[in-house]
């Protein structure tokens, strides 16, 4: 009996079949890339937000959402007219730079508090563009069977940067001071691009162009449509509208605990170095939590319970604990649902959510998903922003937002349900045809 190859071993621990090792592990670095940089300033983020002044957030809230709707329409507009194999060269080259530029600024006027401010608003526009585009190409990478097999294990490479981020950030601002990490995120974000053009040139013999899968608008012509196309895809489609308001539901849920959490710890912990040790405390244990998750539960529990598991089961928990946190008010309750929703967030909702684009034509894929996940994402920001200080002024504490936290996740663990209940429908009939066919 022959021994298993290494290939053989390492694709099977990942649940991927042999041709897809390679592409499956471009696929895992492109995210470490993209987290690494992202998670290596996010702790700047988060103590330039507490120096605005917690009483401020809504208004970066706001602002990035006005940012946001500026910028989709032009993203748009450039799918429109460059081919769809160059169009991430493009979206990552501009955000270069643009964190060259800021290196420098922070360099000259490290203290200028509209620095913060404008980087803080930035940072929240950045993060979802390069996540987004990342989650375009992959669900144009791969076909539907493959991405519920592979998008657990990808998405283990966003944890693990999550967890190298943090940790670079800690060792290298004393040297490399901030405008260093900003270079350092520059060449990362590079890296992230090189690994694109390996992915894209396997799409064409073993991923979603190879013969015989669904078809595929060709990646060498640009995306069809307007700037404002994604907009009216969304508006025209109940399921888009669906996966909508799962965004906003969740955005929602985030921004809750994310304000009580720059609250609570602007109280406890007022200097801005302990701040940042919260901070990126709190980042590793949700990392590591979301790693393990991703490497070992989500893609096996997607192929046998289906996406509906993984869109619904981390609503349920954070209903739960907002229950908890409604009984019993404190930091300590506080930080554990935290950690759970962006544990369960990282390893479940997020694969989860992509898998519901990768049926889908291209202009959903790259249009119709980057409006929900930058434009809804943040619109659900900014009026949940400004919904929980209309809460704070009825002088209740935690408990009444916890309880309207609680109501918004049940009413997103259903939505989840009900649209996962759908992605696996379309996956069994595409995979039905492909077998009758004898494909």
């Amino acid at each position: 009996m022959s021994t298993p190859s290494v290939v053989h071993r390492l694709s099977t621990a990942i649940n991927a079949e042999e041709h897809e090792l390679r592409p499956a592990l471009s696929g895992f670095l492109l995210f470490f890339c993209l987290f690494a940089g992202y998670f290596m300033l996010r702790p700047i983020r988060e103590s330039m937000g507490i120096a605005a002044g917690v009483e401020n957030l809504q208004w970066l809230f706001t602002a990035t959402f006005f940012v946001m709707l500026a910028a989709v329409p032009l993203f748009a507009w450039l799918s429109s007219r460059v081919p769809r194999l160059h169009f991430v060269d493009w979206v990552y080259g501009f955000f270069c730079l643009n964190l060259l530029l800021f290196s420098v600024l922070f360099l000259l006027q490290g203290e200028n508090p509209w620095l913060a401010r404008v980087f803080y608003v930035w940072i929240s526009v950045y993060n979802l563009f390069v996540v987004s585009v990342a989650w375009s190409l992959m669900a144009d990478v791969f076909d539907s069977a493959q991405a519920k097999r592979l998008f657990a294990f990808i998405a283990a490479g966003a944890s693990v940067g999550g967890l190298v981020g943090p940790a670079l950030s800690a060792l290298l601002i004393g040297s490399l001071g901030e405008a260093g990490l900003m270079l350092l995120a520059a060449l990362l974000l590079g890296g992230a691009l090189a690994l694109k053009f390996s992915l894209m040139r396997w799409r064409e013999v073993g991923g979603a162009g190879r013969p015989g899968a669904t078809p595929a608008e060709s990646t060498r012509k640009p995306v069809p449509g307007n700037p404002f196309s994604g907009m009216t895809r969304v508006l025209q489609s109940p399921y888009l509208l669906g996966i909508a308001g799962f965004v906003v539901l969740l955005a929602t849920v985030t921004t809750f605990l994310y304000f009580e959490q720059a609250r609570l710890v602007a109280e406890l912990f007022p200097d801005r170095a302990a701040q940042v040790r919260v901070f990126g405390t709190i980042d590793v244990v949700v990392q590591a939590g979301a790693l393990l998750s991703q490497l070992f539960i989500t893609g096996r529990l997607a192929q046998k319970l289906g996406v509906r598991v993984l869109l619904a089961i981390v609503p349920l928990l954070v209903c739960v604990g907002f229950v908890g946190l409604a009984l019993m008010p404190s930091f300590a309750m506080l930080a554990a649902l935290m950690i759970v929703r962006r544990i369960g967030e990282y390893a479940f909702v997020r694969p989860g959510r992509e898998m519901l684009f990768a049926p889908l034509d291209a202009e959903s894929k790259y249009k119709a998903k980057n409006v929900i996940d930058t434009v809804v994402y943040r619109a659900g920001d900014a009026v949940s922003g400004w919904g929980k200080t209309a809460l704070d002024m009825f002088g209740q504490g935690a408990g009444l937002v916890a309880v309207a936290g609680a109501l918004c996740a049940l009413l997103w663990g259903y939505l989840g349900w009900q649209l996962g209940k759908q992605a696996d429908r379309q996956t069994e009939v595409r995979v039905g045809a492909v077998v009758g066919s004898g494909a």
